[in-house]
């Protein structure tokens, strides 16, 4: 079974989520998601605008806001039920995105970490593979999709500085340490906290292929938990021949 990460339009970087959910702050745009996100059906500017009871050009201005972050899609239809020629331009209109923000600071990826562990159990009914084996086979892979799809947009960046980007990106919050980098935060730390081997052990799998993917083979990653960090930490590879 393939694993691989949705390609979507929409930023779902951790700033960007953070933005999506601050736009609810304004009352008015609040009132209108919450309108709309309980209709039956795709809502227009006037229906909103009188449902909420603001000027037409005011909920325009909050849907469109609502769009751009995200939370909204916007749909086109005709509400005459007519087509052809003098059926009139089609309404726009506005309806709950498909889109899930979810913000946590520090960042966690229960997401990635759940699909991880459904994807092995559904791998290891088809095969006879352990769960445990397909589970550590798949983050590995999955580390190195990632670390090859971070290779190919950083050309230009040094293998530490790549490195150092993609775990930021993935809510692990590196640090500097000497050689080495520590990792300030654990994705998965619930998961962790009861189920460590199992945990920490897809973890280090995920990094080792994100290493692997970004071709840094001055780095390894090594199980060395410290409290308050992620129990993974990378560390200069052995020079060859040592």
């Amino acid at each position: 079974m393939e694993v691989g990460f949705r390609v979507s339009a929409v930023d779902d970087t951790l700033v960007a989520r953070i933005l999506a959910v601050a736009a609810l702050e304004e009352p008015t745009r609040r009132r209108l998601y919450d309108h709309v996100v309980r209709q039956a059906a795709p809502v227009t500017r006037d229906e909103a605008a009188t449902a909420v009871g603001v000027p037409r050009a005011t909920a325009a201005f909050h849907l469109d806001r609502l769009n751009d972050e995200g939370l909204l899609d916007v749909v086109y239809e005709r509400r005459s039920g007519r087509s052809g020629p003098g059926a009139g331009r089609p309404s726009k209109l506005y309806r709950r995105s498909d889109r899930h923000v979810a913000v946590s600071l520090p960042e966690h990826r229960y997401d990635l970490a759940g699909r991880l562990l459904a994807t092995a159990i559904e791998d290891a009914e088809a095969t006879g593979e352990s769960p445990r084996a397909a589970l550590d086979r798949l983050a590995r892979k999955l580390g190195n999709e990632l670390g090859a799809a971070a290779r190919d947009t950083t050309s230009g960046a040094s293998r530490p500085d790549a490195v150092m980007g993609v775990l930021e990106q993935q809510g692990f919050e590196p640090r500097a340490d000497a050689n080495a980098i520590v990792l300030g935060n654990c994705p998965f730390h619930s998961l962790a906290q009861q189920h460590t081997d199992l945990v920490c052990e897809m973890n280090l799998c995920l990094l080792d292929g994100l290493l692997t993917g970004l071709d840094a083979t001055q780095l390894q990653a090594h199980l060395k938990p410290e409290p308050g960090h992620c129990c993974v930490r990378l560390e200069p590879a052995p020079e060859p021949g040592s």
